[in-house]
């Protein structure tokens, strides 16, 4: 039975962002011997109340200790921003749609998408947005601004929330490391540099243990 990864995410989560240059090398170092199946994990969803000052305090503070950990790029002009509502489920359902249209980009467009949030600033909560990233990368971007607000993006973004819940994941990113038909394990829940990672993950692959 063939491997495979489980990378549990948020477009919207800072440590998510943190970790796509792992979840990119585990990509590099096993190719498609391990494929990785994205689960959106569901950070936020559904928030309605735009952000009062000690949130953008509370967020900005993840947000220094994710660039320190991980050297990646944030636009702190994000907290200048007046009346932002951070509702995650807009980009999960984007990242959804485009799984169900173009599976092999599933991945690389959820790292596009917090890209252009965290280190470009640009509102991903928006349709017009996450369908222009989408255009940016090769896709179809009229493809994606269609399925967007279906009933079949939304079901499926729910079922990846639920997902979530029953297998008992708190935390993003998480990894968990298996075959189909069998249990899965846990590889780590939280951010960790692929240096730490990966002698977990090669000592997996090479015994499933």
């Amino acid at each position: 039975m063939s491997r495979q990864l489980i990378y549990f995410a948020d477009p919207m989560c800072s440590w998510c962002w943190g970790f796509a240059p792992v979840i990119t090398a585990i990509e590099s170092q096993f190719g498609a011997e391990l494929p990785i199946r994205i689960i959106m994990g569901g950070l936020r969803p559904g928030t309605s109340e735009p952000m009062r000052e000690k949130d953008k305090a509370t967020i900005r503070e993840h947000w220094e200790h994710v660039h320190e950990a991980s050297s990646q790029p944030f636009d702190f002009s994000f907290f200048e921003r007046e009346g932002f509502v951070y509702d995650t489920e807009p980009a999960a359902r984007a990242v959804t749609a485009v799984r169900r249209l173009a599976p092999q980009s599933a991945l690389s467009y959820l790292k596009y998408v917090q890209q252009a949030f965290y280190a470009e600033g640009r509102d991903v909560t928006r349709l017009e947005v996450l369908a222009e990233l989408a255009g940016e990368m090769g896709l179809d971007a009229e493809a994606v601004r269609a399925e967007w607000p279906g009933e079949r993006a939304i079901e499926d973004t729910k079922a990846d929330f639920a997902i979530t819940r029953k297998t008992g994941i708190r935390g993003f990113p998480a990894l968990l490391a298996g075959r189909e038909g069998e249990p899965f394990k846990l590889v780590t829940t939280g951010y960790q540099s692929w240096e730490a990672l990966r002698p977990a993950l090669d000592h997996w692959f090479e015994t499933g243990r």
